[in-house]
């Protein structure tokens, strides 16, 4: 029992240290300014829900502890998004609606970005994107294809690569340069 403590510990300080990579590369400005993702606080969520569901599609594929990490990554996400909120000014009694409200439409989008990338259908992917927060379909089929190879190189990522030097995501500004062709 004592040792599972420590486990968990353990596994909780990885999966912040494992959010704080996903987060930062969320906040890559080539998303932003090449890719065409929106600077908004809805473009923003939607690229770090984008980054997590990448990251979590390795960690499935991965032998313990990464489901455990996988299930810590989950809950800091949603304790950040918590955070965010009440430092917005999100009354008590609201945030947890907007959790809720939260956590549906990235459940909704990992189940769709999961399908598409399954089957290798960048359009489909292109398309969610296009759906939910990218008005573009040129801006959305190069975030498609930028998600898509991240998600190739995240396939060759060891659980040590991911605690160590952090996820593999590829260089997002490339993306924008084949979407001009």
């Amino acid at each position: 029992m004592i040792f599972s403590l420590f486990r968990n510990s353990r596994c909780e300080t990885a999966a912040e240290k494992l959010y704080r990579r996903v987060a930062a590369a969320a906040r890559d400005p080539a998303l932003y300014l090449r890719l065409g993702v929106p600077d908004t606080a809805e473009g923003r969520f939607e690229c770090l829900a984008l980054h997590l569901v990448l990251v979590l599609r390795r960690l499935r594929e991965l032998p313990q502890p990464a489901p455990d990490l996988a299930q810590e990554l989950v809950d800091a996400f949603f304790r950040h998004l918590d955070a965010a909120l009440r430092e917005l000014g999100v009354g008590d009694m609201a945030v947890p609606k907007r959790i809720k409200k939260l956590a549906q439409g990235f459940y909704d989008r990992a189940a769709a970005y999961d399908a598409a990338l399954d089957e290798g259908e960048l359009d489909a992917l292109a398309e969610s994107f296009g759906r939910t927060f990218i008005g573009s379909a040129e801006a959305a089929r190069a975030l498609a294809r930028y998600a898509q190879a991240s998600d190739e190189a995240l396939g060759r990522d060891s659980l040590d690569a991911f605690l160590g030097q952090g996820p593999s995501f590829v260089v997002a500004g490339r993306f924008a340069e084949e979407g001009a062709r």
